[in-house]
C-alpha cells in the first residue's frame, strides 16, 4: 500500500489526483476506486493499478 495526500478531488465529476508521499508522483483517482469519502488535503492509503490512461489509484482509504 502506498500513502499520500489528496491534491485535488472534484466530487461532482467523481475524479481527482493523489500525490504520493516521498515522491513527486501523482496518480489519477476515480470515484469507483474510493472506499472512504475523500476531500482535498486528506491523508490516504491506496494501491496503484494500470488504468486506461496510465497509473491509477484504487482502494483509496483514509489513514
Amino acid at each position: 500500500m502506498a500513502s499520500g495526500k489528496v491534491k485535488f478531488f472534484n466530487e461532482s465529476k467523481g475524479f481527482g489526483f493523489i500525490k504520493e508521499n516521498g515522491t513527486e508522483k501523482e496518480y489519477f483517482v476515480h470515484v469507483t476506486g474510493i472506499v472512504d469519502k475523500i476531500r482535498e488535503n486528506d491523508e490516504v492509503t491506496f494501491e496503484v493499478i494500470d488504468g486506461k490512461k496510465g497509473p491509477t489509484a484504487t482502494n483509496v482509504k483514509l489513514k
